[in-house]
This record gives C-alpha cells, structure tokens and sequence, in this order.
C-alpha cells in the first residue's frame, strides 16, 4: 500500500501534498509529509510549488509557497527548520533555538546538513528534493523525528543508518521503535548510472553480488546500470537495524510523473524542489 496519500483539500489554493497518512493516524499530533510540483505560485520552470532557496526562483514566491504548506501542516511559519544541503551525511541535532532557520532565507540554514533530528514539540523539520530520496523517520516512543536527503552520494556514504545513530545516541531511540518512510524519488525505471557510480554503490555492501545487489542494480548499456536507489536506502536501514516491516516505500517516480513531481534528470536541471517535513504540533 502507498504510504504517502494526497491530502484532500478544500480550498483552490490548497498546495499539492502527500501525507503519510497512517502515521499520523495511529500518532496524535504528528504532522509528515512530502509536497509535489502543485498549487503554489511560482512561475516558469518552477512552476509551481518550489519550495527551495537556492534553484534560483524569485524568493518572494518561494516564501509564499513555504506559507501555503505550513498552513495545510499545521505548525506556525515561523517554527521551521532546513538546512543548506551538500550530498554528504552529516546530521544535525535540532533545538528549539534552531527555529526559523533556513527558512526565511539561506544565510541562516543550518550548514552541511543533509540530516536533521530533533524531540523538541513545535518545531518542524523539512528537505528539499527534486529526484534525490527522502527519507523520514519516527521514533513515536522517544517522540523523536528526522528528515533526511538521500542522493547517490549521502547514500554511498550511509547517511540513512547516520540518521538512526543519531537518534540512538542523542535521544536513546530504541531501533526496535524507529520507523522509516522512502518518499518519492527517481525510480529504476528512470534513473540509469554509469560504473563511477556503480562502483560506490557496490563498496557499500562489501560482499558478493546476491539478491540484494541484483534488487539495486540492473545492467543496461555497457558501463552503465539501472540504480534503484530507493531500494539501496531500504537495503541500508535494515542493516542499520531497523525492523523490515518499519520501513515503508513508496511506489511513486519523480522521472515518470513531472506533472505531479519535479525531477532534476527528466528537466535537465532547470526545476524547482519539494519539500520532505515532519513534526510535532504543540498540545
């Protein structure tokens, strides 16, 4: 079943958004979800929900957009967090004194996260993506949460299972409570790598191909492959520990459907960001 469900709205205006509908069902007060392309006002190759800083858009629509989406979440404008994404892996444990970062404009984001955690109620975390994997995490025990932005590079170098670490050590997460969502992404179908890559991918297993290098990887044209990167994420959190049947994965392409999502690859790079958020609404 499709973890990430459109948000049925009622409102014209209302921005284009994918919740994970049953986490917040079976958790009170959470807000999780992942935004698509729709129901914002930027223009051109933006058009329309671009939620990102630094794709060069006009700023005054980007924060428009952020408007419209912390108004379908729930959680105050002003109590958003993002950082300043680099395709590496580190992670950075969010405060409360961390609130607004990013998201009134660039100088203030946190710098070289593509990882944020946090257990303060309030604040809501949130990632930009536009072919890259999200992933999104919950601790309902704990009460802690985490985003995470996964390209080939943040994944080769395990930025999911440095996520899990983080809400171990810093919050004392036990691993048999975390969950983990893979949001939409670029597909197998769409996303073709050459040996460069496919050697990185390969080091992180470290073994002998098997099932599960043959559900990651399938050959194409010569020196090239297929990449399911998503499923290389999922491959990655079960060895971090995480329970099988708490990990969740979407089925949606961001290559296949640039109506519904904006894709980097498919766009040749002239396209704006979603957005990946996930938090507590204060009681």
């Amino acid at each position: 079943m499709e973890p990430f469900v459109r948000r049925q709205g009622n409102k014209p205006d209302e921005p284009g958004v994918l919740e994970l509908a049953g986490w917040m069902a079976g958790t009170p007060g959470l807000a999780a979800g992942f935004t698509t392309r729709i129901g914002g006002v930027s223009q051109g190759c933006f058009d329309s929900l671009n939620c990102a800083l630094h794709v060069h858009d006009a700023e005054e629509d980007v924060i428009a957009n952020r408007r419209r989406v912390a108004g379908v979440a729930g959680i105050p404008f002003e109590n958003w967090v993002c950082g300043e994404q680099v395709h590496g892996n580190r992670v950075h444990a969010v405060t409360e004194e961390d609130r607004g970062r990013g998201w009134f404009g660039r100088a203030t984001a946190i710098q070289d996260a593509d990882a944020l955690v946090t257990d303060a109620e309030g604040v809501m975390l949130a990632s930009f993506y536009a072919d890259c994997v999200p992933l999104i995490f919950l601790d309902p025990v704990k009460r802690v949460v985490a985003v995470a932005h996964a390209g080939w590079k943040g994944t080769v170098t395990r930025i999911g299972p440095e996520t899990v670490h983080m809400m171990q050590k810093r919050y004392l997460s036990s691993i048999e409570h975390i969950r983990a969502a893979i949001g939409p992404s670029i597909g197998p179908c769409c996303y073709e790598v050459d040996n460069r890559v496919l050697e990185q991918v390969r080091a992180v297993w470290n073994e002998e191909e098997g099932e599960e290098e043959r559900a990651v990887i399938r050959s194409s044209r010569p020196g090239h492959a297929w990449l399911d990167l998503r499923e290389l994420n999922r491959q990655l959190l079960k060895q971090a520990g995480i329970l099988p049947t708490n990990i969740e994965c979407t089925n949606l392409c961001t290559g296949c459907d640039t109506g519904m999502f904006f894709s980097h690859r498919k766009e040749g790079g002239a396209t704006g960001r979603m957005m990946s958020f996930i938090g507590w609404k204060k009681g």
